[in-house]
């Protein structure tokens, strides 16, 4: 099967500037771009998707230029709905740091060259960069960029900061060709207008035409939110800020309706595999054994197959697969260590353990959670609202269970 097909069905591509997706992929073995600017200490599940296509890129044979955006990130692309804050160089210099690290360990230190854009932005000369950059852009054009004409409707306006932002970028791509002979940049869908901008720049300046693509906006099916997030917090792939477990959870419950494109994105499994679990997951959609493979898989990718297995048995004693009482001291530390934990003294209502423990969000809540049978500790219903947990009944470590997929250990001293 060519690239160009491997891709396609598996759902990675969303636009392209060439008429078709085999003159891109191909024809040649092409220098690719990707850059991602460090606006926050860690990437996220929603950039994981470009690093994937990135993965694809590299084991067939591409080589692939990696542009943390130490320059760009002092300013920041247009937000759709406000001005971003700006960073001092010493914070972005640290998320870059951070990132590179990141992208190393998922993509592999060898394969890739890393770049910062801060090494040729910051020695600009601005004349020049007017007279050479910028009098290939139009007003008329830039204003027709979806992140642009959203925040010149909106009440916040636009500094003339983030306005020059697609120049820059486009500089980024106009210097990786000369620089590295890039000729493919990839990036998200929401990166179209800047990454099209660069294409036209290097044509309008070379005389020669470069290429872009960029994967969809990825959803969910079921509820129609946008991927990565996870009520209201994004999935992070730094391991300190989304726990191997708090990852693995993540995936595990993702919907029926898009665990297979799921599968087909987020993992390396080939597509004759992946039909495979897609009919054993329909056969028995209940067992959740497709989401079981995706989050696997995914964990084992981003934090080594050590922290996949301990997230799975995590998840095995929580949801009940495996008994709190049968592990060993050693299995008991380890799942401390990797589990949400809660620390208790004494005596302790249910009420406050719950809140304590991200079960409920206000004392009505959880008693409301308690009154409609919602709640168990270990495998015992509680239905008192005014239950207090002690280590006589029910020992010094035990987990707490709100519905079908709320689970929280507690530790009682």
């Amino acid at each position: 099967m060519k690239l160009s097909e491997e891709l396609t069905n598996r759902g990675f591509i969303n636009q392209t500037s060439a008429e078709s997706l085999g003159e891109i992929f191909d024809q040649e073995k092409r220098v690719v771009y990707h850059g991602i600017d460090p606006t926050a200490p860690s990437a996220h599940a929603g950039n994981f998707v470009v690093w994937m296509l990135l993965k694809h890129l590299i084991n067939n044979g591409h080589q692939v230029v990696f542009l943390v955006g130490g320059g760009t990130g002092m300013i920041g692309d247009p937000k759709p709905d406000s001005e971003r804050a700006l960073s001092d160089r010493a914070e972005v210099e640290n998320r870059v740091n951070k990132i590179k690290q990141q992208a190393e360990k998922i993509l592999g230190k060898d394969k890739i060259t890393f770049v910062d854009n801060y090494e040729w932005l910051n020695n600009l000369n601005l004349i020049s960069f007017l007279r050479d950059i910028g009098k290939h852009f139009t007003v008329n054009e830039l204003i027709k960029k979806d992140a642009i004409s959203k925040r010149l409707e909106s009440e916040v306006g636009l500094s003339y900061t983030e306005f020059a932002y697609p120049l820059l970028q486009a500089y980024d791509y106009l210097r990786l060709y000369k620089d590295k002979g890039c000729t493919l940049q990839v990036g998200g869908s929401d990166q179209w207008g800047n990454i099209v901008s660069g294409v036209d720049l290097i044509r309008r300046v070379e005389k020669t035409t470069v290429y872009a693509a960029t994967v969809p906006l990825i959803i969910d099916k079921s509820t129609g939110k946008k991927f990565g997030k996870s009520e209201g917090n994004a999935i992070w792939l730094d391991e300190n800020l989304t726990s191997s477990y708090e990852l693995y959870q993540f995936w595990f419950n993702v919907s029926d309706e898009s665990v297979v494109d799921y599968l087909k994105l987020f993992t390396l499994l080939s597509l004759d595999e992946i039909n495979e679990i897609t009919n054993q997951h329909n056969n028995s959609p209940e067992k959740r054994y497709a989401q079981e493979r995706l989050a696997k898989e995914v964990v084992s990718f981003v934090h080594g197959k050590e922290q996949a297995e301990v997230a799975e048995k995590v998840m095995a004693i929580l949801f009940g697969k495996l008994e709190l009482a049968g592990q060993t001291e050693e299995e008991i530390a380890v799942i401390k260590n990797s589990a949400p934990r809660c620390i208790f003294e004494g005596q302790s209502p249910i009420i406050e353990v719950m809140m304590a423990a991200g079960l409920a969000e206000s004392k009505r809540e959880a008693r409301t959670f308690i009154e409609d049978g919602a709640v168990f500790i270990n495998d015992t219903l509680i239905q008192e609202t005014d239950f207090i947990l002690n280590q006589e009944k029910f020992g010094s470590l035990l987990i707490i269970k709100r519905g079908k997929k709320k689970r929280a250990l507690v530790e009682i001293k």
